[in-house]
């Protein structure tokens, strides 16, 4: 159950009290990074989000930006008069002390913060409403990170299939490089007009099969790329994992290149080495 980093949502909601908007943006971080962006009458929901992208996340950048428009259309005027009667009051001070003060008009006074109030929306309700939001976007970023998981997984098990194949052509070709390996220091001697005993050419072809021998290196990378695999079909996040092995892999196929001595071998580990970057790229977007 690979998840990707790597989603977006957006949910909407329209009520009679006014209208919200919240969406979610992750891409791909090493850890879970949560960004909020709330109206300052909706803050407090800060606290309750962060705790449930906790829950249901492991890893990833999520910005989460929430927008309320409260509905007004039909909304009642009213003069708050403990408000005006205080304002009123400082400006008879103000009068008292510089008479020649000119003094606001009525629409000024307004205008001032807290005499004119507007009824606004239950904000029990909004943030109910918001955090009943929240989750169905969250339920479909997460729905989304999974979709984008399996394309990844497909990708990935794809090319360790590619490894596999390498693997078993570089395991047919051994043979053959071993004896062309011996029929090359044959030639070698017979060039430089050398005579060597038959103890001594016996040794030198030990070293030369030593060398030329991949086979530890061939069954390690099959059991990486088993171990990749089954991390593909385990639950939970298996990114970094899945990193360690791409590692692992490769350190695999940078031996098996230099211990390649015929261009059999050399082929076969920079195809590997194609192989475990194009994967590589594709696993930093894995959760």
């Amino acid at each position: 159950m690979v998840h990707s980093m790597t989603a977006f949502s957006r949910q909407d909601l329209d009520a009679d009290w006014g209208y919200l908007q919240l969406e979610l943006r992750s891409v791909n971080q090493r850890y879970l990074e949560p960004h909020f962006r709330l109206p300052e009458t909706l803050r407090d929901l800060e606290p309750d989000f962060r705790e449930a992208l906790r829950g249901r996340l492991a890893r990833g950048k999520v910005e989460c930006h929430l927008r309320f428009t409260p509905a007004t259309g039909d909304a009642q005027l009213s003069v708050n008069r403990t408000r005006l009667e205080a304002l009123a009051n400082a400006l008879a001070d103000v009068r008292a002390g510089v008479p020649q003060a000119a003094m606001p008009d009525a629409l000024a006074l307004l205008n001032h913060p807290g005499v004119l109030e507007i009824p606004g929306p239950d904000m029990d309700i909004v943030k109910s409403e918001a955090r009943a939001l929240f989750r169905s976007a969250l339920d479909d970023l997460e729905a989304g990170r999974a979709r984008e998981g399996d394309k990844l997984a497909a990708l990935i098990d794809a090319r360790l299939d590619a490894i596999l194949e390498q693997v078993a052509e570089v395991r047919r070709l051994l043979p053959d490089i071993l004896a062309r390996q011996r029929d090359q220091l044959h030639e070698r001697l017979e060039s430089a007009k050398t005579e060597l005993d038959p103890q001594r050419l016996e040794a030198e072809m030990v070293l030369v099969a030593q060398k030329a021998d991949v086979a530890e290196e061939l069954d390690r990378l099959e059991a990486h790329v088993g171990e990749a695999k089954r991390q593909l079909a385990s639950r939970g996040p298996v990114g970094r994992r899945l990193d360690f092995l791409m590692q692992e892999l490769n350190r695999e196929a940078n031996t098996l290149s230099s211990k390649s001595v015929v261009t059999d071998t050399t082929r076969c580990a920079v195809e590997l080495k194609v192989l475990i970057e194009q994967m590589r790229e594709q696993i930093q977007n894995i959760e």
